[in-house]
């Protein structure tokens, strides 16, 4: 089995958990911050992952390390050391999220922009850039990025709305590169 379907079984066994329990943004909270540590802290995934290093002393790793998580996710932890499958902490924490959103009908954005936006800015593009995603919200996160050189870049899952100057001035480039090319 992929590592991407084993992924979503065990994260659809915790959300199923989390439904029960009413702690479905809880536990998304929690998980980003374990898949955060995980993706920081190489060294982690290196002593959960070698085979010399006991089951226990694992464990013990991990409660000393996220010890004021809830009991669901601590134990499906655990469960990932029992069946040697640490890996997936990652992609298990992504497939949550995109469950909890598809349970609160939204989805996750990035605004890429030149400067800071407003809260003001930033519920306009939820807005309507909502109804593209075909959700009834989007979570927005805004990130800074100088190199646009103006206007936003706009990420929902895997599509890009480009409203930007350096995107506007690369397609400029692309249409006359494919231009001289014919002429050539």
């Amino acid at each position: 089995m992929s590592q991407s379907a084993v992924s979503k079984r065990y994260a659809a066994a915790l959300f199923d958990i989390a439904l029960e329990s009413k702690q479905v943004n809880e536990i998304e909270e929690e998980l980003t911050v374990v898949k955060k540590i995980f993706i920081d802290h190489k060294d982690l995934n290196a002593v959960l992952s070698h085979p010399k290093v006991p089951a226990e002393k694992k464990k013990q790793i991990l409660k000393d390390s996220f010890g004021s998580v809830s009991t669901a996710v601590l134990h499906t932890l655990y469960l990932l050391v029992d069946r040697s499958r640490t890996s997936i902490v990652p992609d298990l924490a992504d497939e949550y999220v995109k469950m909890a959103n598809r349970f609160r009908g939204t989805e996750d954005a990035i605004v890429y922009s030149v400067k800071p936006l407003s809260e003001e800015e930033i519920s306009s593009f939820s807005q309507v850039f909502a109804k593209e995603a075909g959700a009834a919200s989007l979570r927005v996160r805004n990130e800074v990025n100088p190199d646009l050189i103006g206007g936003v870049k706009i990420r929902i899952g895997n599509r890009i709305y480009d409203g930007s100057v350096r995107g506007k001035l690369d397609r400029i480039e692309r249409q006359l590169a494919g231009e001289n090319r014919k002429k050539g």
